[in-house]
């Protein structure tokens, strides 16, 4: 970086620094690119209060995800090379259990482990009584490839990573129309930068509020319980281990109707009533906490350059995956940017043009 006339050059601007702005901010690192991320740190609730689960075998059907292989072969080794460079712990593999309710589902999921598609990601299927604490009579299916990143460590981690690298971090909320942008730069807060990216989550942009993103909000509890330690639980709602012995992160809720900034009492009585059919032992509840999540109608993310502004970009839409999401496409879209490449068209704005 240097002076000129008062304004500090620098190769990128970033808004917005959740998990989305966390993994670019690795991936400029990691090429040696000089950057601004400018950040309100007490308005990003999503990625602070997020349990950070990260699963292969996904939703109500249990389908395997999107990507899956690449996706999660390449987030272990992002995670694993940022907590390196970070020295900091956040990212914690491990093997995610879910209760069958039938003998149907037993014989349903003794079909699928043969299949191609989810094969890699399962490790046992039992039969009977498997885990103390769950309601599991029919036994369950033990999956591998899971596990959670602690977000509030990862994210801070890496705006320390970014101060020790000579990089800067502005703690402030910007007015998008104080930006300017011409053909060859964009200028904010006294920086001047060759590309703009913007990572902001739900809060819209004048550049792409066209893109169809669609909050959504949801709600989390932490219990203290007797579980079983180094395992999640997943039916209903996720049962995730926390930092403290014995008390346990539990989500979420998927609410696109509300948007009151602050937890709900129905929240919590959605969380406990699921928590009751899940567990078969007693649990106190600690705390509650709330964020919404930047979603998109077909579940893909939003990368891409702006129609008209060939230095302005989008990073964004990363919904309730962003721990699976963000590190493989934030080396898609770096890529993208410095050397041309093409973005997947299933993530590419372009699909989304005609809204323009």
């Amino acid at each position: 970086m240097f002076e000129q006339n008062s304004v500090k050059t620098v190769d990128y601007i970033l808004i917005g620094q959740g998990l989305a702005g966390s993994a670019l901010a690795l991936q400029l690192l990691k090429r040696q690119r000089s950057f601004v991320i400018i950040d309100a740190a007490a308005q990003n609730h999503t990625s602070r209060i997020a349990a950070g689960l990260f699963n292969p075998i996904t939703g109500k059907k249990m389908t395997a995800t999107w990507l899956g292989s690449t996706l999660f072969s390449y987030l272990e080794s992002f995670y694993t090379e940022a907590e390196h460079a970070t020295r900091e712990h956040f990212f914690s593999p491990m093997p995610l259990y879910r209760p069958f309710l039938s003998v149907e589902e037993q014989n349903e999921w003794m079909g699928k482990s043969a299949e191609a598609s989810y094969k890699p990601f399962l490790e046992k299927i039992f039969l009977q009584h498997a885990i103390d604490g769950v309601h599991d009579s029919f036994g369950g299916l033990l999956l591998k490839q899971c596990g959670f990143l602690n977000t509030t460590t990862y994210v801070s981690a890496v705006k320390q990573l970014a101060l020790a690298r000579h990089q800067v971090v502005i703690d402030a909320y910007v007015n998008l129309d104080e930006i300017e942008v011409t053909s060859t730069a964009v200028t904010c807060c006294g920086y001047e930068a060759k590309n703009l990216i913007l990572c902001q989550g739900v809060h819209s942009s004048r550049w792409f509020n066209w893109l169809p993103i669609r909050p959504l909000k949801g709600e989390t509890i932490r219990i203290s319980a007797s579980l079983p330690e180094n395992i999640i639980i997943n039916r209903g709602v996720y049962v995730v281990p926390s930092s403290l012995p014995n008390e346990w992160r539990v989500g979420g809720t998927y609410n696109f109707q509300d948007h009151t900034p602050q937890p709900t009492q129905a929240g919590k009585a959605e969380l406990e009533q699921k928590l009751i059919a899940l567990l078969n032992v007693s649990f106190d509840v600690v705390s509650q906490e709330w964020g919404v999540r930047p979603t998109t109608p077909d579940r893909r993310p939003l990368l891409g350059r702006h129609p008209e502004l060939q230095n302005v970009w989008v990073f964004n839409g990363f919904g309730t995956k962003g721990v699976s999401l963000s590190p493989y496409f934030s080396e898609v879209l770096v890529n993208a940017i410095e050397n041309g490449n093409r973005i997947n068209k299933e993530v590419d704005i372009e699909r989304y043009k005609s809204l323009y």
